[in-house]
């Protein structure tokens, strides 16, 4: 069998003098689509800065973490496999880098391309593959700065799919986005599914959840509440559960919408 995406049993993870997760435990298959879903301060944030290796748990006998078998990691191989898809990413990209140069950062692991980053035209060749895979390629010279909120969530995404990697990670990606670009970032999902890619969302928009993922995973004050089909966790009196107030849910198109 090959190993797990993600596999954390039992870990705590401290931020500031807080448990963040606590005995969490959660395994992740390749090439599986999983969508967590919970409320602002859950930990989900927390979550994805351990996948990224950003956060470590405490050392305990009886907690394990690892990611693709393995529990130890130069951090710039782990990026080559798992791609990140996150608006505090964004947020520290240079305003006046264009959209080539942000995609070209993914195989320095950094920001923007620098002075001291040596650019090989197989780089540019495989940046402008991935811009024109999100249908951005005319986004290659804009400055970020003159983009829309969807148009730079397509360059974060054709930035993280610069290696071909093995699956994605998507942090809240509808936050600041208007209804159609909503919409166009879940045929996005959708279309990196059906390629093959495992898609791994995070977020707490019940709407987000394309028809492509199966299994959803519930998390509330650090831990995981509860953990299976999609058909069974996305009703009313988990997510009002979740949520802290009753819900209603409709289904419609393969998608959940919740208020």
């Amino acid at each position: 069998m090959e190993p797990a995406l993600i596999d954390f049993q039992n870990i705590r993870v401290m931020r500031g003098d807080k448990f963040a997760l606590d005995d969490f435990s959660l395994q992740i298959a390749r090439n599986e689509h999983v969508a967590i879903l919970g409320p602002n301060g859950c930990g989900k944030s927390t979550l994805i800065k351990t996948i990224t290796r950003e956060c470590y748990p405490v050392a305990r006998d009886n907690s394990r973490l690892t990611i693709l078998g393995r529990d130890r990691w130069n951090i710039f191989d782990l990026r080559l496999l798992l791609g990140i898809v996150s608006n505090d990413l964004m947020d520290l990209c240079k305003a006046d880098a264009t959209g080539r140069d942000i995609v070209l950062s993914g195989f320095f692991s950094s920001t923007r391309v620098f002075l001291n980053h040596h650019v090989e035209p197989e780089h540019i060749r495989r940046a402008d593959a991935a811009l024109d895979r999100l249908e951005a390629l005319h986004l290659a010279d804009r400055p970020v700065a003159q983009m829309s909120s969807g148009e730079a969530q397509r360059i974060m995404i054709a930035r993280a799919l610069v290696h071909q990697p093995l699956a994605l990670v998507f942090d809240e990606p509808s936050n600041s986005l208007d209804v159609n670009m909503q919409r166009k970032l879940r045929e996005t999902m959708r279309g990196l599914a059906q390629s093959g890619v495992g898609i791994v969302l995070v977020t707490h928009h019940a709407a987000d959840v394309i028809p492509e993922i199966e299994r959803v995973v519930l998390m509330r004050e650090g831990r995981v509440i509860a953990d299976g089909r999609k058909e069974d966790i996305l009703v009313e009196e988990k997510m009002s559960s979740l949520f802290g107030f009753g819900v209603e849910i409709l289904r419609r198109d393969s998608y959940y919408h919740i208020w």
